[in-house]
């Protein structure tokens, strides 16, 4: 349990918090002077005592009994009031940490993706309160996903993010959810992560999808994370820096292969502007965002109690500092005091920076904000600019200045005036030109004068190409062209061209014809596209520096439609009831359907005939196709196939598959069906595996319920397999439990078994052997406790279970005994811990209490009892201790 107080001036108000399993809190209101009456309120409304059976007062003190999450939850605060008047106390919150289960359980949708592809598995966490931390099991526990370069698990959303998909990463994921305050677990439905077969993604440039707010505001002295990470191929490098160029300081650290930046003991000198650079081979995006440095407000001067005759001037100041600037509100025996009147202000002006390229327009803005409204004018240095064929005021304030030259610099003043005053502010504007010129050195002496010269040229990667356009499109290839950016002082060697559609992870890049794209060409023909897909495309070039920065993109195209040139895949199928035959496949994706009109054709025969039976399906995203007929014999094969169509004609059928016909059901039910109680929490049953029936059978289940009046009510154990029993697990004590049992396939179950019942033993009792004595003789351990005694509701207890541990070979042995002693012989080279258990036909009782026994305590007399982490060695052990560490 935590105490917290909340305290002003000589009030007090204090709140015991409980995070874990609670029946009580107890919320504290105190006055240093008595006489007073209190009230309490949760979240604003008074609480009536009178008819609250849970909540009571004593002596000022709020009590709650059974607390309750949805009622108790909220902000309290006491009232004292007297004759004087009316104070209140701060504010306290009761909270409960929490974490219900995920909201359903059923298989999560398979997450189909190309190898090379990007991708984020969604963990959407529970309902909650208090701070979670997330892992994700891969295929089976206790096999986690380990974050690298290519993998990350973000901590704020719980997503697991995945750079680039590699046929390794096939399998299932499961979230795993921590309540960092409970210590609770849940964990979701896996999601299956499926490789698609028609094709591997092409190398794209990187796409942030992890990244921090644009404003994170961040307490004095707390511990600040930032999130990065992108999807890419090849997978994205990531980098962190300050927009100001001020380098990290040694404690800010770079977890998960930089995907986290942590800053300990936030500071106001760690505030400002953070960027995230992810970059692979095909370009690079950036995020970034402003960490403001906030600090709780503090007291710098509080008012004093004050005694004024009547119409003499009061005047209180308080003041308090913080980060951002505290607000302040005044109270009157607990009620706001009424504002003043509204009076005008004076103007307010807010000056946005000029804007200058040479030979360019350049503006500025100026927002004036006054009530009345204000007049504004502007001067460049102390005269008045006056509208010209270049200069223009805006309505809303802002200077204008086209066609710039340099006479235009100089320092600009924005000026806002009403009756109530004027405010102005200041800017210069600077113009500047390109970097040229000739460097010279001269020396130059009594003798004589030396001199020498270069030239500076200043190059840098090529500029953007512009207007990019489609000249004309096929249903599988786009001729374009563009027009040259900027050199930038290094001629243009080469352009790549780049393609995004709809379906794609951000720009990839295309083939072309030609296939490399010297620096004067500025046309080429984009090749291997998708029919009837809308594109875009971009340019980038490059020279001898490096690689531009990309063109705008074209506007979007769509490809011509052609009949589809691709099979559907994975073509199988089976069970179904009978006189069924069922037909699955993979479906087509839509980038690859190639037109209007798309469906399936699926044609089908029975093995060893020639005629083929075709069907068609017309809806694209159906992927399965269920042929009835009374005739069709059970459990036969069919050769299957599947083909893609749309408004242009039929594509390539897909490789024939086999799939057999529904089977019938099981007919008959198993025999000899036995239940046997093992424990207050699982039954065992048993069953006489059938033999020779026409049927085929996969396996066996067991259904189970409590009531017999009501049997939907059911639990159900199915066992692939020749199994001939099962435990059944999880049961409640002391409970009759009725069971049927059947054969099953892929039909479904066949007849069910005439009920049996069997009632679970009580309970083990639940407390642990008490009053554990022990003492050590050399290497021999002696135990010795008091007896456990079950209640009625209890098993009586039938023994009990010494459970011991080495910690070097980090084995476990368990010995049973019907006595309350035990002598051990122990090793004297390791240290063990022994715990206790009641044994009862019910099960296992609670633990006892570990006991730890260190090696040290070998070969001397000690004893002992069962407080946990102690040992207590004999006197010539502890004369061996001191004489070691002289």
């Amino acid at each position: 349990m935590v105490e917290t107080k909340c305290s002003q001036g000589n009030r007090r108000l204090s709140l015991v918090q409980t995070h874990g399993p609670a029946t009580e809190e107890v919320a504290k209101c105190e006055t240093r002077q008595g006489g007073c009456e209190k009230l309490w309120s949760l979240n604003g409304t008074l609480i009536d005592l009178g008819n609250d059976y849970r909540r009571h007062m004593s002596g000022g003190n709020l009590i709650i009994s059974n607390l309750e999450r949805d009622q108790d939850t909220g902000i309290y605060q006491c009232t004292a009031y007297n004759t004087w008047g009316t104070i209140l106390s701060r504010r306290a919150s009761l909270q409960f940490a929490y974490l219900d289960t995920f909201k359903t359980q059923m298989v999560r949708s398979a997450v189909n993706v190309r190898e090379g592809q990007g991708v984020v598995l969604l963990c959407g966490p529970p309902a909650h309160s208090g701070e979670l931390t997330f892992a994700w099991i891969f295929n089976e526990y206790p096999y986690f996903v380990q974050q690298d370069s290519r993998r990350f698990i973000s901590q704020e959303t719980g997503s697991l993010y995945i750079a680039k998909v590699e046929p390794s990463d096939v399998g299932n994921y499961t979230c795993v959810v921590n309540n960092t305050v409970t210590r609770e677990k849940m964990l979701s439905s896996p999601t299956p992560l499926v490789l698609r077969s028609d094709g591997v993604m092409g190398e794209y440039e990187p796409k942030i999808e992890v990244h921090f707010p644009d404003s994170v505001p961040a307490a004095k002295d707390s511990v600040v994370k930032l999130e990065c990470f992108a999807l890419g191929n090849p997978v994205p490098e990531i980098s962190w820096r300050r927009t100001s160029g001020v380098p990290f300081p040694s404690k800010v650290k770079m977890k998960n292969s930089n995907a986290v930046l942590e800053i300990p003991t936030f500071q106001q000198e760690d505030a400002g502007t953070y960027e995230c650079v992810a970059e692979n081979r095909r370009g690079k995006n950036a995020a970034r965002g402003r960490l403001s440095f906030h600090a709780k407000p503090h007291w710098l001067q509080t008012i004093d109690d004050t005694a004024l005759s009547i119409e003499q001037n009061l005047f209180w100041e308080c003041k308090a500092t913080g980060k951002p600037k505290p607000s302040y509100s005044w109270l009157r025996n607990g009620q706001p005091l009424s504002a003043e009147p509204h009076l005008p202000l004076s103007p307010k002006v807010h000056c946005s920076p000029f804007k200058s390229p040479l030979q360019q327009h350049s503006h500025s803005g100026m927002q004036a904000q006054a009530a009345p409204p204000a007049i504004s004018l502007w001067k460049k240095g102390s005269e008045i600019l006056q509208r010209s064929e270049r200069i223009t005021l805006l309505p809303n304030g802002t200077l204008q200045i086209t066609n710039v030259t340099k006479q235009d610099a100089g320092s600009y003043t924005c000026i806002a005036k009403n009756q109530f005053g004027s405010a102005s502010t200041t800017g210069k504007l600077i113009i500047t030109a390109k970097p040229r010129g000739k460097y010279v050195c001269l020396i130059d002496t009594d003798v004589d004068s030396l001199s020498t010269s270069a030239i500076l040229v200043v190059k840098g990667p090529p500029g953007p190409p512009d207007k990019v356009s489609v000249e004309e499109i096929t249903d599988s290839t786009a001729q374009l062209s563009w027009s040259a950016g900027r050199d930038n002082g290094s001629p243009i060697t080469g352009y790549s061209i780049q393609a995004r559609t709809p379906f794609t992870v951000g720009w990839q890049a295309v083939d072309t014809v030609p296939v490399v794209i010297n620096g004067n060409m500025l046309t080429a023909t984009v090749v291997d596209l998708n029919a009837w897909v809308e594109y875009e495309f971009r340019v980038v070039a490059r020279n001898a520096v490096g690689l531009g920065e990309p063109s705008p993109p074209s506007a979007k195209t769509r490809t011509e439609d052609a009949i589809p040139d691709t099979a559907p895949t994975d073509v199988g199928g089976g069970g179904g009831t009978k006189s069924e035959l069922v037909i699955t496949w993979e479906p087509v994706p839509e980038e690859l359907q190639n037109g209007e009109g798309f469906g399936y054709i699926i044609a089908f025969r029975q093995t060893g005939t020639v005629m083929w039976t075709r069907a068609v399906q017309s809806t694209p995203g159906i992927s399965r196709y269920t042929f009835r007929n009374d005739t069709l014999p059970a459990f036969s094969p069919f050769d299957v196939k599947v083909a893609a169509y749309n408004n242009r004609g039929e594509g390539p059928f897909s490789t024939i598959a086999t799939v057999y016909s529904a089977e019938e059901v099981p007919s008959v039910a198993p025999k000899r069906v036995v239940a046997r109680s093992v424990s207050a929490v699982q039954i065992e049953v048993v069953w006489e595996a059938l033999r020779a029936i026409p049927e085929r059978v996969l396996g066996y289940e067991v259904v189970y319920w409590e009531d017999d009046t009501k049997p939907d009510t059911i639990g159900k154990v199915r066992l692939m397999g020749n199994y001939t029993s099962t435990n059944l697990t999880g049961l409640r004590a002391d409970t009759a439990y009725y069971l049927s049992v059947a054969a099953f396939n892929t039909a479904g179950p066949g007849p069910q078994t005439a009920p049996i019942n069997s009632t679970t033993k009580k309970s083990p009792p639940d407390r642990p052997p008490l009053n554990i004595q022990w003492t050590m003789v050399g290497s021999t351990l002696s135990l010795h406790w008091d007896p456990v005694v079950a209640t009625e509701t209890e098993s009586k207890v039938t023994g009990y279970l010494v459970l011991l541990k080495r910690h070097r070979y980090n084995d476990m042995t368990t010995i049973l005994t019907t006595k309350t002693s035990m002598e051990l012989s122990l090793s004297t080279s390791d240290n063990y811990l022994i715990q206790i258990k009641a044994v009862s036909e019910g099960g296992e009782g609670a633990g006892s209490e570990p006991i730890h026994i260190h090696k040290l305590s070998m070969g001397a007399r000690g004893s002992g009892s069962t407080r946990p982490g102690l040992w207590f060695p004999s006197l010539a052990l502890i004369s061996i201790l001191l004489c070691s560490l002289w």
